[in-house]
């Protein structure tokens, strides 16, 4: 969805309805943000499934991991939305610009704090799942060769 509404956005900002503009440029955020969302899922996941292997049992896990995909973009989405919906629309349409017809954030601050800063958070966290991870494999790894040694004497 985020590829979608990525390659009809100029062809939509193209008609000037500010209404369409402000929706698109809410989907390309929130499918953003529910895309790496995801992708943070995914590293607790993987964490999970290498680290945590035995006695990992969440109740409706599907469930839980769906709310949060979807969920917590839709949150941060609303938050944005309920502060000013005009933080949302057409960029400047100058000739200079041959970018302008792009619905997107048009406010720097709200663009760094609802785009950069969640997905510098997001690195963050997978940054410390495969590290933890990493470090797993290679004390398991390093188990597995003191056995095999401490076997061949």
């Amino acid at each position: 969805m985020l590829n979608i509404v990525f390659l009809i956005n100029s062809w939509l900002s193209s008609f000037n309805q500010p209404g369409l503009c402000i929706t698109v440029a809410v989907l390309l955020h929130y499918f953003l943000l529910a895309a790496f969302t995801w992708m943070c899922l995914e590293s607790v996941h993987f964490y999970l499934a290498l680290v945590k292997v035995f006695n990992v049992y969440v109740p409706k896990y599907i469930l839980k991991c769906c709310i949060a995909g979807w969920g917590i973009p839709a949150v941060v989405i609303t938050i944005v939305v309920i502060i000013n919906k005009d933080f949302y629309g057409n960029g400047s349409h100058s000739e200079s610009n041959p970018f302008s017809n792009f619905c997107w954030i048009q406010e720097n601050t709200v663009f760094y704090i609802s785009v950069v800063a969640y997905v510098f958070l997001i690195f963050l966290t997978n940054t410390a799942m495969f590290i933890t991870v990493l470090l797993q494999i290679h004390s398991m790894k390093s188990r597995t060769q003191k056995r095999s040694r401490f076997w061949k004497r």
